[in-house]
């Protein structure tokens, strides 16, 4: 059960009460939307649910980003990363051995469930960017890929916001905020030193080691025979699985796995069985392998419906608005910006 007040107040630790709605929003089961309502529909007053509305925002606002920027996400948007000494992955992060236990049990937690809490994210990205001096890129898509609740938005931009180029400054956590956080007492780590010492911190010797990022994503062979060309047709993707999507009309159900996305954008076997499970809750749901363009071979682009979202500006046919926690469209360069015009239509 969602508890916005414990949430507001104990979110940032290991054990916080978050909600786990993270993967069914970014899979698009559900929408920030719907979220909203259901905390409209506990008659919470402002001030006890504004804190778990703000972090619906971000969601948001990664994605109005992402639908102004493009391909952009991918690379430095606003300062260009500083202090950069290789464009690889730090191998004690990838093997999860950095010597910091809670860090290296959340790395093993992530390989083995696809979760990882969002205050270690930063943790991680921390000390991939400013300790290990990686460029953000390549660590971003490591973590990205073995997420179950994966989204490039998020992903890509909250990793420049750590790294200092996506904000004013960079993100760093010192050993003792670890502890305070993560319910841990250890020391005598390269992260066990006054803030004031991060700028002129070594690389440590346990991070020099760094491997590329290297990925395929396995997508089954599917029978395409059974797909109709004439009958109207919802389109499904990895950012769109929603059951309810016009539920109880007689249309044709196509969850389309275009293999250029997940070569650009590659994840583990985890998340796309994972996403397979999802599938099951859309009635008859039909699996297509293989391009948009080769889609159209088979359906006719005027029978073809799909819902508006960054990854599928290519697509044809007739598009659908998504379900957003707003009205508020657009480029921001900053969050609070954002946030002040939502809050506005937002707060009762």
């Amino acid at each position: 059960m969602i508890s916005p007040e414990k949430y507001a107040s104990s979110r940032n630790y290991v054990d916080g009460s978050v909600t786990y709605l993270s993967p069914y929003i970014s899979r698009g089961v559900i929408s920030t939307r719907d979220v909203f309502d259901h905390l409209q529909s506990l008659d919470l007053p402002w001030y006890k649910i504004e804190k778990l509305v703000q972090e619906l925002a971000w969601r948001d606002y990664w994605q109005q980003i992402w639908i102004a920027k493009g391909e952009e996400i991918n690379s430095d948007l606003r300062n260009i990363q500083s202090n950069v000494a290789n464009h690889e992955v730090p191998k004690a992060i990838i093997e999860a051995r950095t010597g910091i236990e809670v860090v290296d049990r959340a790395i093993n937690e992530l390989y083995e469930t696809g979760y990882m809490h969002n205050h270690m994210r930063m943790y991680v990205a921390s000390i991939c960017c400013n300790i290990a001096r990686s460029h953000w890129l390549e660590p971003a898509k490591w973590l990205y890929a073995h997420l179950l609740d994966g989204d490039l938005a998020s992903n890509q931009l909250s990793w420049q916001w750590v790294a200092g180029a996506f904000s004013n400054k960079k993100y760093v956590a010192n050993q003792d905020n670890i502890n305070k956080y993560f319910h841990s007492d250890q020391k005598n780590t390269f992260l066990d030193v006054d803030y004031s010492e991060f700028e002129a911190l070594s690389i440590p010797e346990i991070l020099h080691d760094t491997a590329p990022f290297e990925l395929s994503t396995p997508l089954p062979a599917i029978d395409l025979s059974i797909l109709s060309s004439e009958k109207p047709t919802l389109l499904y993707n990895y950012y769109n699985l929603d059951p309810e999507w016009h539920a109880n009309e007689d249309h044709q159900r196509v969850v389309l796995f275009e293999p250029s996305f997940f070569s650009k954008n590659p994840v583990k076997q985890n998340c796309i069985d994972f996403v397979f499970k999802l599938i099951k809750n859309i009635p008859d749901a039909k699996i297509f392998i293989g391009e948009f363009s080769e889609l159209l071979k088979h359906i006719h682009a005027e029978h073809i419906v799909y819902k508006e979202h960054p990854s599928n500006g290519h697509y044809q046919g007739k598009e659908e608005p998504r379900d957003w926690l707003s009205g508020v469209t657009g480029y921001y360069p900053s969050f609070f910006k954002f946030w002040k015009k939502c809050k506005k239509e937002l707060k009762p």
